[in-house]
């Protein structure tokens, strides 16, 4: 186990890493693994409050983790306030609360427990809500959120195999009992994926589906990329294109370029429901579509944020506000807003920047009370710096 993960990780994987253990199975042997393989290892623990033991649970991470000399960190989400899909929920707080922890402790690199298994589970969920190549493509081996790089070495590895390595080593675990409750759907995937076994249906052959259709997609990935260096122009949080080029795109690439473009604007994981995109797409036109706004105009498609999706949107000074971080001369009792019509209007020089004026409308600008100090996209201010911490759209890669 040592060496398949190793391997997965590869040499450049910086040496300090953290990890996120919950005490069960899968975690517990990645963080037995990355030690053998010599990685000094930061680990965490998130705490949902989801059932009377799961503190208690929490705290025997940490002394395991003493007992191996790795410092331990316990974070703490009241997951029984959550609303909606808590599954969903507690995934988007793990990588939340995880993804600070580790950039105060200056960790670049997470490592998750995900397995085969979990691979397979994820597939099968997917195809149960009639997923694209996209869904069907599995669970990434990498990706970066939240300022941090997580990495998944055990997603080739069954489930069971890992408890075997455990149980050699005399290497205890916690079962958690909602692994068993068929009120979540990745439970009731699990049952399926044994039920299938018999038939030949297992997480090892589910993987090597999931390759498959992984490859496909990452090949139209890198098509979308070609085309939208050539013909997409990214300024100030906006995306600009001309309506024949986009008109001339493969249907697939088109609705994969308008659906990763929603995302990158709103700053959201997942794009608004397929109906609505498809809706769209089989009659572009000027639209309000994901908090965004999509507009045509002599002769080009202009995707901007929707100034009302901001409007009540107001952030500290040294915050972030709407995926976007203003430096400069910020004075104190001073807060981040949208520029707005009012705004817009103090703005002499704006058509200068190249960016829309619906696009202006909803950018970030620095207000005290009523009284408008800067507007950094528009040109106003000397010395403040508007910086879109969602990076680049075409530096992003277009795999989710």
């Amino acid at each position: 186990m040592t060496t398949i993960v190793a391997d997965a990780l590869g040499p450049d994987t910086p040496r300090r890493i953290g990890v996120a253990v919950s005490g069960g199975g899968d975690s517990t042997a990645l963080l037995h693994a990355l030690i053998g393989a010599g990685f000094a290892v930061e680990a965490v623990t998130v705490d949902h409050g989801l059932r009377p033991e799961s503190l208690t649970e929490a705290e025997d991470v940490g002394r395991a983790c003493a007992a191996l000399s790795v410092p331990h960190t316990i974070l703490c989400w009241p997951g029984t306030e959550a609303a909606g899909n808590l599954m969903d929920a507690a995934r988007r707080a793990r990588l939340r609360l995880i993804g600070a922890w580790a950039r105060r402790r200056g960790i670049d690199t997470v490592a998750l427990g995900h397995t085969a298994d979990d691979q397979a589970e994820t597939f099968l969920m997917r195809l149960s809500r009639e997923a694209g190549l996209e869904g069907l493509s599995g669970i990434r081996a990498r990706f970066r959120a939240e300022g941090v790089l997580w990495v998944r070495p055990m997603l080739t590895v069954p489930r069971a195999a890992l408890r075997d390595w455990l149980r050699a080593r005399d290497i205890g675990w916690v079962d958690d009992p909602s692994n068993e409750n068929d009120r979540f759907a990745r439970v009731r995937a699990r049952k399926a994926l044994r039920a299938l076994r018999p038939a030949g249906v297992t997480a090892e052959r589910i993987g090597a589906v999931v390759g498959h259709l992984a490859a496909a997609n990452a090949a139209l990935d890198r098509l979308l990329g070609q085309w939208v260096a050539a013909h997409v122009t990214e300024t100030g949080g906006e995306l600009q294109v001309p309506e024949g080029d986009f008109a001339a795109l493969d249907p697939e690439l088109r609705r994969r370029f308008v659906l990763d473009a929603l995302i990158w604007i709103a700053g959201t994981d997942y794009g608004p429901r397929g109906a609505k995109l498809a809706a769209f797409l089989a009659a572009p036109r000027d639209a309000t579509l994901h908090g965004c706004r999509i507009r045509f105009a002599r002769g080009r498609m202009v995707l901007s944020r929707e100034a009302r999706a901001v409007a009540g949107l107001v952030a500290a000074r040294d915050a972030v506000w709407d995926g976007w971080r203003i430096t400069g001369p910020v004075p104190e009792g001073a807060r981040i807003a949208a520029l707005g019509a009012g705004g817009l209007a103090q703005c002499p020089d704006w058509r200068a920047t190249g960016i829309s004026r619906a696009g202006l409308l909803a950018s970030p600008a620095v207000w005290m009370g009523e009284t408008l100090l800067a507007a950094p996209l528009a040109g106003v201010g000397t010395g403040f710096v508007a910086r879109n911490l969602r990076g680049s759209f075409a530096d992003r890669g277009f795999s989710r």
